[in-house]
């Protein structure tokens, strides 16, 4: 167990400038072009609706599942008080759980601490796993971990370094797209019953100021990590 937490936490070399550039651009061709983004946006779904979970389990809620559906969306059941803090914050944590992860994967990067984050990445799918409830859902935790396990055990450091930074700018700007999606269909009126919609029920605050919210700390996550692993002396 020595021997593999020293693996685990050992640093690569810092990369090139280029990794870190190349891979942000291939993140970004991801997220704004339509049909990688519908294919790949399901990852998303899945720190968002990881995101409800974990703050569940912390707001002492009884986290009953969840459940990842084909065309992208996701629930996460939970039982307890239908108000108060707990409710406020497991709502809030959604659309904040995939920059923040982005921020927090790109201060493991920074570190060069790419092995733990790739391990880190693999745990959070098994524990998704253990809390998944329809089928589909399980297939695509299932496909995913063992993308994840593979890359771990057979790739080299090079490509390890190159799809974690990949995988560190796709959870940034991956966690942004989705926001203003979000208020284009709240405009439309076509999603009364999103986060902040229901957020806005529970508070006095209106949907419109959640949306904003979301944004900024999803802005401030993109800011935040680009200066982690700005590639520039």
């Amino acid at each position: 167990m020595d021997k593999l937490w020293a693996q685990l936490i050992a640093a690569q070399p810092d990369p090139d400038p280029w990794v870190v550039l190349v891979s942000a651009l291939a993140a970004l061709a991801v997220v704004t072009f339509t049909v990688p983004w519908q294919l790949s946006r399901g990852l998303i779904t899945i720190a968002h609706e990881g995101g409800h979970a974990v703050m569940a389990l912390l707001t002492r809620r009884k986290l009953e599942g969840i459940r990842l559906h084909s065309d992208t969306s996701g629930v996460t059941l939970t039982r307890g008080r239908p108000n108060g803090p707990g409710m406020v914050l497991t709502a809030l944590a959604g659309y904040m759980a995939p920059p923040l992860l982005g921020l927090g994967a790109a201060w493991l990067t920074d570190q060069g601490r790419i092995k733990l984050l790739i391990w880190g990445m693999l745990l959070f799918l098994v524990c998704m796993l253990l809390l998944i409830r329809n089928l589909y859902g399980a297939l695509i935790l299932l496909a995913s971990g063992g993308a994840v396990f593979a890359l771990s055990m057979y790739a080299p450091d090079e490509v390890q370094q190159v799809v974690a930074f990949v995988v560190v700018w796709f959870l940034l700007f991956g966690g942004v797209r989705p926001i203003l999606e979000l208020q284009r269909k709240r405009r439309r009126r076509q999603a009364r019953d999103s986060d902040a919609d229901q957020l806005a029920r529970l508070t006095i605050l209106p949907g419109g100021f959640y949306v904003f919210f979301f944004l900024l700390v999803a802005g401030a996550s993109v800011v935040g990590a680009a200066y982690l692993m700005n590639p520039l002396p």
